[in-house]
């Protein structure tokens, strides 16, 4: 039924990838960028509700449709209670799961974020884009959550420590060195003149100069004040529209 769908929806133009199950597509939602998740909430190994929920956990603000055959009035009242924006019970019409999701990506649209724009860069939190002086920058998931953090802090200095929280999850480990390595890669990306500045024993920011160096006049250095030379990977480069 999934494929059907998928395929249904490719003719009016709605691209979807299908997960046959809660890992695939916890392992989706982590790598790409999604404007709309549809569920069904029996599916084998994590549910379509822990799916859910560790949707609305991340902060993404995916809409979540679930399309299932839990029809009761009590299934309705706990899916929207997991954060479910809307609820479409089989057996259904596509036309009427194709208008929902117009609706839902219409609804979307009025909530936007705005486009920031700093030290030459653009970046449209909406359409997971960045670009340098007019140049397209194909970034990482992982990359793009980074520079979104510090591009938000218009020019302040962000600790590592609160990259990691805002930029990773509660599960990160604190000693990590994910973060000093990600943004060694993000420069690197960004191209030069490096753009991101160190400021030893504080963290990172945007240097509107462009040049990218810490206060002390190092380049390139790392968090914790030595110089990047790796780039570790953080995440697929691979986005999605669905």
């Amino acid at each position: 039924m999934a494929e059907a769908i998928r395929d249904g929806l490719r003719l009016e133009a709605i691209a979807a990838d299908v997960a046959g199950d809660g890992d695939t597509a916890l392992e989706l939602l982590s790598v790409n960028a999604y404007d709309i998740a549809v569920l069904d909430r029996d599916i084998p190994g994590p549910s379509g509700d822990e799916v859910a929920q560790s949707i609305v956990a991340s902060g993404s603000g995916i809409p979540i449709l679930m399309l299932t055959a839990a029809d009761r009035l009590d299934d309705k009242e706990s899916g929207f209670g997991l954060g479910a924006d809307d609820y479409l019970t089989k057996p259904f019409e596509l036309r009427e799961l194709v208008l929902r999701l117009r609706a839902l990506d219409r609804r979307r649209a009025h909530s936007r974020p705005p486009v920031r724009e700093i030290a030459g860069l653009r970046l449209d939190p909406f359409r997971r884009e960045v670009f340098r002086d007019g140049r397209y920058v194909a970034l990482t998931r992982k990359q793009f959550a980074v520079l979104e953090v510090l591009v938000a802090a218009e020019g302040g200095v962000v600790s590592a420590e609160d990259l990691l929280e805002r930029a990773w999850d509660e599960h990160a480990d604190p000693f990590t060195n994910a973060v000093r390595i990600t943004v060694s890669a993000l420069r690197k990306r960004l191209g030069e003149p490096w753009v991101i500045a160190t400021v030893p024993g504080v963290g990172y920011r945007i240097e509107a100069g462009g040049d990218g160096r810490d206060e002390s006049g190092t380049a390139r250095a790392g968090g914790d004040g030595r110089t990047d030379r790796a780039d570790g990977p953080d995440g697929a480069g691979t986005t999605a529209r669905a």
